[in-house]
């Protein structure tokens, strides 16, 4: 039932967005920005760990990217990117490169609208969508809460400090439901008001994107996690 619910939902986005929008949705998903790259992987000789997400993934391969070539981890994150955009890629960047697992970071951008106005509740559809999607093709999966912000640079007035507490409550009841790991970034790298520290793991000009520390810190969280999901096959 979960294969027809999630080809019908893929089916039916990209039907409305090439009908309504008249875009290309390969253009529009930027399937094809990781083509070479994903050409280029050699076989797995370990445990291959795909990174799905916005800029935030993006910039964690940019700032630390020994943390990804040590482990054998693909970082696949696109700046500015909302959740259904990364299903429409999903299958390109995750599912042919048969990794043993996907950590998917998501959701942030929904939040800043930058796509237009979306509920929380289809955020989080979409979120399970990709985590169904991988289950199906035996990748386990592991669930990461969206990171603080206190607003939005680029798109202020969103509220951040109500809507990414409510969707990480989403995120996190679907993660314990269906015995998925769940992340708790949020918990630490929290300042205390809804938003994330500042020096400590971002900047005062930034407010969304971790800087070095910040990604140390989300690796320390990260690490016995997904260390344990690793070890369980």
């Amino acid at each position: 039932m979960k294969t027809y619910l999630t080809c019908f939902l893929l089916i039916g986005l990209a039907t409305a967005l090439s009908a309504q929008n008249r875009v290309n949705i390969h253009d529009y998903a930027k399937v094809d920005r990781y083509q070479a790259q994903n050409e280029a992987l050699p076989e797995s000789a370990g445990k291959r760990v795909v990174f799905m997400g916005d800029s935030i993934t993006a910039g964690w391969v940019k700032k630390h990217p020994q943390f990804f070539a040590d482990n054998n981890y693909v970082g696949r994150g696109i700046s500015g990117q909302v959740t259904h955009q990364m299903l429409l890629r999903f299958r390109s960047d995750v599912i042919d490169l048969k990794p043993h697992a996907v950590v998917i970071l998501a959701g942030t951008n929904d939040i800043a609208h930058n796509s237009g106005p979306v509920t929380l509740e289809a955020v989080a559809g979409n979120i399970k969508s990709m985590a169904e999607l991988a289950q199906q093709n035996r990748i386990k999966v592991v669930l990461c809460s969206v990171l603080p912000a206190k607003d939005y640079p680029w798109r202020a007035g969103k509220d951040p400090l109500t809507n990414i507490p409510k969707l990480n409550t989403l995120i996190k009841a679907y993660a314990l439901e269906n015995d998925i790991p769940y992340v708790d970034y949020f918990t630490e790298m929290e300042d205390g008001q809804g938003g994330m520290k500042v020096p400590q793991h971002t900047t005062a000009e930034d407010l969304v994107h971790p800087n070095v520390a910040g990604y140390q810190e989300m690796e320390a969280i990260l690490n016995p996690i997904l260390n344990a999901v690793l070890a369980s096959q």
